[in-house]
């Protein structure tokens, strides 16, 4: 009977080695929230996982919440550290409370397991390790800038990985930990679009790296149906549901515009005309018109940096972005190239930011005589004629943290109101990177904002602009018109009779009228504009 037993439990010890699956079904418990210890009993789609764990070195996991992954990633260490030997496990998680909790996990399986199936002994046991005497380990850690440096891992898993911080720089660091053989699962809820761990699945969607996708919305779990959905649901945000349920990396972060208003842009996308400069990155949708005028707006770079110097041609009379550039190219060759784009759509208004390397672009679009820049002078900000060299003015748009915040609040109202019009897909990749971080906005690590700066620079203009603007125009005409002096006379008679005092009315009525017409934006006293 006891040798029937012992054999028995040798053919249950061989086929749990080969068989993950059986093993969790049959010999691992778990800690349920309210049921307490109960019998693992794996889904469908939890046994696809498993297996794409065993077919794939690297596996990436987009995937709702509460689908039991991290569980089964835990069951899944556990197995392979019992039933092979040497194997290195490092689980890092996004804090040390999460890390713990793994270890915790592998732990509640490991003591509930009969002893006969446990052969390795246990030689260490703490809250982030666990180690046996057959050379196998698993340890968890929490975020740090060398964590696994230093390891020669069998298997790295990374628990919400989009909300690992740094996991750009971490990514870098331990995949070489990884080239003797080792594997990788990296799983998560979506955070938003941006960051390493959307670009790695994006790319694995594409077939341009080595991992495997693996999507799981919500009703991949067999016990929930739509009246389930409906009641988790009923208290979260279209962005929480986003991401905690859908899968949705566009509408799960927080971005600086809305998901309908990214949508919307995207279907504006086109492939430019032309395809000009030195470097091909002058973006051509449309050709000047004579009856148009332009602003063009600029951010400037170094030219050898990570930043990029970017500029916009506006057309004023339809809301379109006609021109769009963005390259690594020195200041002053970007001024050559924004003073042959000024002259060739009208003249347009100029207004480059006036950083430091934006002073020099300004500089070489004055030594070119260019005709037409935007300038501030004390404590008002004029928009008019070339300002020529040694004048107190100083050119280009001046951006400081209130400045900011006032173009790219306008940026987004123009966007959102579908008042502007970009058919570029460089522009809709930076906004879709371009996100809030406590409590200013600005692109990801790694990412670029340099055509959202310059966009918005441009919108500013193009805004108070008279040609877009149906209240600088129209309305002072129309309320000019209700002020003058009703007359009989003809061949401008009325001009000459009308009273020293009358004139000076209607011409403080007419500065009372753009001034009221201006404050409507709330512009600080620095940033007045008069557009001739």
């Amino acid at each position: 009977m006891e040798t029937t037993n012992k054999s028995r439990q040798v053919s249950e010890i061989v086929r749990c080695g080969r068989d993950p699956a059986y093993f969790f079904n049959n010999y691992v418990k778990i800690q349920h929230p309210t049921k307490g210890t109960i019998p693992f009993k794996t889904f469908p789609f939890q046994d696809q996982c498993v297996k794409e764990f065993i077919d794939n070195r690297f596996t990436i996991v987009v995937k709702g919440r509460q689908l039991g992954l991290s569980t089964l990633v835990a069951a899944y260490a556990v197995w392979l550290a019992l039933f092979q030997k040497d194997k290195n496990i490092l689980i890092i998680a996004t804090k040390l409370q999460v890390a713990q909790n793994f270890i915790k996990k592998s732990k509640t399986i490991i003591n509930n397991l009969p002893a006969w199936l446990v052969l390795p002994t246990v030689t260490a046991n703490n809250k982030q390790l666990v180690e046996f005497s057959h050379g196998s380990t698993i340890k968890a850690i929490p975020t740090s800038e060398d964590a696994g440096r230093s390891e020669a891992l069998s298997l790295l898993i990374v628990d919400e990985a989009a909300f690992v911080r740094d996991f750009d720089t971490l990514w870098t660091g331990l995949y070489p930990t990884l080239t003797t053989g080792g594997r990788a699962i990296l799983l998560s809820t979506p955070n938003g679009v941006g960051g390493q761990y959307y670009k790695l699945y994006k790319d694995a969607e594409a077939g341009l790296n080595e991992f495997k996708p693996i999507k799981l919305n919500w009703d991949v779990h067999p016990e929930r149906d739509q009246e389930w959905f409906d009641k988790e649901t009923r208290n979260l945000s279209v962005r929480q549901i986003a991401q905690e349920y859908l899968c949705d990396f566009a509408s799960s972060g927080e971005t600086f515009l809305g998901d309908d208003d990214l949508k919307w842009l995207h279907t504006q996308i086109q492939a430019p005309v032309l395809r000009e400069g030195f470097d091909r990155n002058v973006w051509v949708w449309k050709q000047p018109l004579a009856e148009h005028k332009y602003v063009i707006s600029a951010d400037v770079a170094r030219g050898d940096g990570k930043d990029y110097s970017a500029f916009h041609v506006f057309d004023l009379m339809t809301g379109e972005i006609v021109v769009e550039y963005k390259g690594k190219i020195a200041p002053d060759r970007f001024g050559d190239l924004l003073n042959d784009y000024g002259l060739k759509y009208n003249k347009a208004l100029m207004c480059p930011e006036n950083n430091s390397f934006g002073y020099a672009t300004i500089i070489r679009l004055r030594d070119l005589n260019y005709p037409k820049m935007y300038y501030q002078k004390s404590q008002a900000v004029y928009i008019g004629d070339y300002v020529p060299p040694g004048d107190t003015t100083t050119a280009g748009f001046s951006t400081s943290g209130k400045t900011r915040s006032l173009i790219l609040t306008k940026l987004e109202e123009l966007i959102r109101n579908k008042q502007i019009i970009s058919y570029s897909s460089r522009f809709y990749d930076e906004l879709k990177t371009f996100v809030w971080n406590d409590n200013r906005v600005q692109a990801m690590k790694g990412e670029n904002d340099d055509l959202v700066m310059s966009m918005a620079i441009g919108v500013w203009l193009y805004d108070a602009s008279a040609e877009h603007g149906k209240d600088t125009t129209v309305l002072n005409q129309a309320m000019l018109s209700g002020m003058a002096i009703k007359s009989n006379t003809f061949n401008g008679a009325a001009n000459d009779i009308m009273s020293g005092e009358s004139r000076r009315r209607v011409e403080s009525g007419r500065d009372l009228i753009n001034t009221r017409n201006i404050n409507r934006y709330n512009i600080p006293p620095e940033l007045m504009w008069i557009y001739k």
